[in-house]
């Protein structure tokens, strides 16, 4: 089964919002393991606009399945995740100004750079993912960089879900299958939702993992934290 880990960066930002601790990030955390998710996912940026690094430090010790550190590998979140040493890292190209990541590598030209920070990190013994699109020569290059599993970012399977399931779903489980050959691990997550969460998981099954925040954290909104991750395991099943 599809593993969830869920991010909950948004649950930061409702707090962020009004200052304080409400709500508190670390026992939404504690709930969504409670609940069922088998991971949890966070993404600190530089300017700390949802997730804080400090609330970094104060997760690790809660998190009793899978901590998930996404963001871009500059400096500061190399030491962060080298310190924290989470079970999972995801890479993301994403500028500090970008409002939510929006693209894969491009792991050809930044191959030297990508090997680099992937073997720091795999000496720390750090499960590495790097988020690409669904280009096969990037996921090739991807395999180049020494990477563990790559992410594939869903955004336009979400976008072009309502108008063709099965033309949307199709460039993902050729890019998957590709990974899969290669011997790569595959995640998947952004914009996954409980509409196009199922058929997605059905023409690729053997998805390791799906990171999934602002439409779950949404959805708890209406229908509650622990019901809403109940339905999400129950789509991935």
């Amino acid at each position: 089964m599809t593993r969830l880990s869920v991010n909950i960066n948004k649950i930061a930002t409702l707090r962020n919002a009004r200052g304080g601790n409400i709500p508190n990030v670390v026992e939404s955390a504690i709930n969504c393991q409670k609940f069922g998710a088998q991971g949890i996912t966070v993404h600190p940026r530089p300017d700390e606009r949802h997730i804080r690094y400090n609330d970094v430090y104060e997760l690790r010790p809660i998190v009793n399945t899978e901590f998930n550190i996404e963001g871009y590998p500059n400096r500061k979140f190399i030491d962060l995740v080298c310190e924290i040493v989470p079970e999972q890292v995801t890479l993301v190209p994403d500028p500090p100004e970008a409002i939510t990541s929006n693209a894969g590598w491009n792991t050809i030209k930044n191959k030297s750079f990508l090997i680099d920070v992937i073997k720091e990190f795999q000496s720390k013994g750090i499960r590495v993912s790097i988020f690409t699109g669904t280009e096969l020569d990037f996921i090739e290059g991807a395999k180049v960089c020494g990477t563990n599993r790559i992410e594939l970012y869903t955004e336009p399977y979400a976008t072009n879900f309502p108008l063709s399931p099965e033309k949307a779903v199709q460039p993902f489980v050729t890019a998957a299958l590709k990974a899969k050959e290669l011997g790569l691990g595959v995640n998947a997550g952004h914009d996954l939702n409980l509409d196009n969460l199922k058929p997605f998981i059905e023409k690729i099954p053997f998805i390791d993992e799906v990171s999934i925040g602002h439409a779950l954290i949404a959805d708890a909104l209406y229908m509650g934290l622990e019901t809403t991750i109940q339905k999400y395991l129950e789509a991935l099943k």
